[in-house]
């Protein structure tokens, strides 16, 4: 038996959101593994602040991570889990080398700005309980972008 057998979830709409969500699971994990690098890469005047900062967002991304691909499984999928695949497919690109916490910032606010637009397409498509955690995940992103956008401003 399938979870989608007890939930109520049409195993045909499912399938598609699982689709999208096996999207956003690659992007996250590129946009995780980025955060790492700004978190251990991060020179300057704002060290400090940032280096608390990015291990903060990289440990809730990773938690997203978690969510996503358990969601994945509610859904009837099964999430992907080999790194040269989800650089297939991720729209989030890795960086490079980056030590300027200026330059760091702006990155996470473009990736941000592509996985919010990306949640808020995945939450038009999906059951409740996907539209929900994707709602939880953009309130929680855009809070992050008005700091952000405001420590560089």
């Amino acid at each position: 038996m399938k979870v989608t057998d007890y939930t109520g979830i049409n195993a045909e709409d499912a399938g598609k959101v699982v689709k999208e969500l096996q999207l956003l699971l690659a992007d996250f994990q590129v946009f995780y593994t980025n955060l790492r690098g700004f978190h251990w890469n991060v020179k300057g005047q704002f060290f400090f602040a940032l280096h608390a900062k990015f291990e903060e967002m990289y440990d809730d991304a990773a938690e997203k991570v978690d969510e996503i691909a358990e969601r994945i499984l509610m859904l009837g999928g099964t999430p992907e889990h080999n790194f040269s695949k989800y650089l297939k497919v991720a729209k989030v690109e890795e960086t490079t080398a980056i030590s300027n916490g200026t330059a760091m910032i702006t990155n996470i606010l473009d990736t941000l700005k592509y996985i919010i637009a990306l949640e808020r397409r995945i939450s038009e498509n999906a059951d409740e309980a996907t539209a929900a955690l994707m709602s939880d995940y953009i309130r929680e992103q855009e809070k992050t972008v008005w700091m952000l956008a405001s420590t560089v401003a």
